[in-house]
């Protein structure tokens, strides 16, 4: 890594109380010092799928908010929003400042996020931007499917292929059984190139146990990590899909089990509310012990 301005690097796990558990992200709280190159080389060296950035305040928070400017990178390239750092940085700023009422500012929009203390644990809960739906062109699922090796006879039909925003792009794929999720093991380059042409950040790959309950994985080439063990944006959007599509009702509370097959458990939490188009993720984290001389 390039040597950087003086600045505190700190790293939490999201969506698991547990360190091991979740999805990490490097939180920097104060990146007012650094620029683009220092924000990726930072990513980067923590190789973290994500990490997130505070780069000033901001006075356009909703009333009784307190308001930042947020960024995130992978250790690729930077990335509109991602769901599980912002969770990590308003975990982050409850332990400094205390538990309350945030709005980020980020390249997708604002994103509010109310942070609670249940007993001992704090809890963050994000309301996405504005979501959205659409259909994936027949050729372009083909060519998913084919990076995937998975045959289109293993997919449900109850839940068709879509593509689902609330902040950033995800092709939302559905297994027919809990097997077919879990037998991962894609052509990455293949997949990183139709990834980039559609302009996706990961996929939402699903399988449905119940109703309300839901496995989870997230492919990420395009930032350069296999997988991403649980991924907020994606959950967003995935409650989106589900809404858009009727296949759950307008007021919804659903659990997504992530990162099992990775050995990194974590639980998102998503909520629908019927004359409310966002969408909300919450989850619970936790501060990961920095590596002995980082």
């Amino acid at each position: 890594m390039t040597e950087l301005p003086q600045t505190e690097i700190l790293r939490y796990t999201a969506f698991s109380a547990d360190p091991d558990g979740g999805n990490p992200a490097g939180v920097v709280l104060d990146a007012s010092g650094l620029d683009d190159a220092d924000m990726l080389a930072v990513a980067a060296g923590l190789g973290y799928s994500e990490s997130a950035f505070l780069t000033g305040r901001t006075e356009a928070a909703a009333p009784g908010a307190r308001g930042y400017t947020i960024r995130y990178f992978s250790p690729k390239a930077e990335v509109p929003f991602c769901g599980h750092a912002t969770v990590a940085t308003a975990l982050a700023l409850a332990e400094r400042d205390g538990p309350g009422e945030l709005e980020f500012a980020t390249r997708a929009g604002a994103v509010p996020v109310t942070v609670s203390r249940e007993g001992a644990t704090l809890r963050a809960t994000l309301t996405s931007v504005e979501p959205h739906v659409a259909d994936i062109a027949p050729a372009d699922l083909t060519e998913a499917l084919a990076a995937l090796d998975w045959p289109a006879a293993d997919l449900d039909p109850a839940l068709p292929p879509r593509i689902a925003y609330a902040g950033a792009r995800h092709l939302v794929l559905a297994a027919a059984t809990r097997e077919r999720l879990a037998a991962l093991d894609y052509d990455f380059a293949r997949l990183e190139a139709l990834m980039h042409r559609l302009d996706l950040t990961t996929l939402q790959l699903v399988w449905r146990a119940s109703d309300s309950v839901f496995h989870v994985r997230d492919p990420f080439p395009v930032g350069g990590v296999v997988e991403d063990p649980a991924t907020g944006a994606a959950a967003a959007a995935f409650g989106a899909y589900l809404r858009e599509l009727s296949l759950v009702p307008d007021t919804a509370e659903l659990t997504l089990y992530q990162g099992e097959d990775m050995g990194r458990p974590g639980t998102l939490t998503v909520a629908t509310r019927a004359g409310d188009a966002r969408v909300r993720v919450s989850g619970t984290g936790t501060r990961i012990p920095a590596p002995a001389g980082a």
